[in-house]
């Protein structure tokens, strides 16, 4: 329970993935690029991947931290963690919604079903600023939301390469830049060094049932991915429809090509044929 309470400490800090991304002028190391599963044209989320990441996401980071635009059908959802129905009814079933008003007039608390949203431990900002002395950024988009200049002249090669996971790889650098044991506070990659949660993570904090790796990088992962599901639930589906619509306007263009030749041969032996 102390291990949780620090963890949930922390995290109220509410300076994961707060700090926008760093100018040319600030004191900043660059996040190392990381191997996602979703990387490239023809990437997909990992679904173990994500369903760890949840994990974690639901026993560490939603003590504080809210994802209001996430609904618990959402995670039934192709594309996504695919649980089961059964498995998030009765997720959903845990946790008390506040709906109403009855015919009464009075607001209820509920169990929550597959269309509401995933509540958030307070009530308002102003219930978790009284608690925690700031107001915990909500995570449901945080994964597009941050990032980091790239500079040049790799912000010229990211659209050839296809590399957009600058979110991702920030959030992880930041969830492991605690390299400082006898300062809590100090963060590799924040700008300045100075972060003001101390570490969410350490080794064995969540229990992984599939034999995945206990470690706080192993965490960091899973729950980045979580995150940059959480932000673009239809990557994959973007994907597919990106490939087909590109492989139409080659055929086309293909088509079109040919057309203009049969055309203008046409009218080449035309004009040869006047002279």
């Amino acid at each position: 329970m102390r291990l949780r309470s620090l963890i949930a400490g922390g995290l109220a800090a509410a300076t994961l993935c707060v700090a926008p991304i760093a100018s040319a002028q600030e004191e900043h190391v660059k996040p190392a690029r990381q191997d996602w599963s979703f990387y490239g044209p023809f990437g997909k989320y990992d679904q173990a991947q994500l369903q760890r990441g949840f994990q974690v996401f639901r026993e560490v980071c939603s003590n504080c931290h809210s994802l209001k635009s996430i609904a618990f059908r959402d995670l039934i959802a192709p594309g996504g963690p695919a649980f089961s129905e059964a498995q998030i009814k009765a997720l959903a079933a845990t946790y008390k919604i506040k709906d109403g008003p009855n015919e009464a007039g009075e607001m209820y608390e509920r169990p929550g079903v597959l269309s509401d949203y995933f509540p958030w431990n307070f009530p308002n900002a102003q219930a978790a600023r009284a608690a925690l002395n700031a107001v915990p950024p909500d995570l449901s988009v945080i994964a597009k939301a941050r990032g980091y200049e790239r500079g040049f002249p790799l912000f010229l090669i990211d659209p050839i390469i296809q590399y957009q996971e600058q979110g991702p790889d920030y959030i992880y650098a930041l969830l492991t830049g605690y390299t400082h044991a006898d300062d809590p506070f100090w963060d590799e990659f924040m700008p300045g060094h100075k972060i003001a949660m101390p570490m969410p993570l350490s080794d064995g904090a969540v229990d992984y049932t599939d034999g995945s790796p206990k470690t706080v990088k192993q965490y960091a992962k899973d729950v980045t991915a979580f995150l940059m599901w959480a932000a673009e639930p239809k990557l994959e589906e973007r994907k597919r429809l990106g490939f087909r619509v590109l492989s139409f306007l080659a055929v086309f263009a293909v088509l079109l090509y040919f057309v203009k030749r049969k055309i203008w041969a046409s009218v080449h032996s035309d004009a040869g044929a006047e002279h």
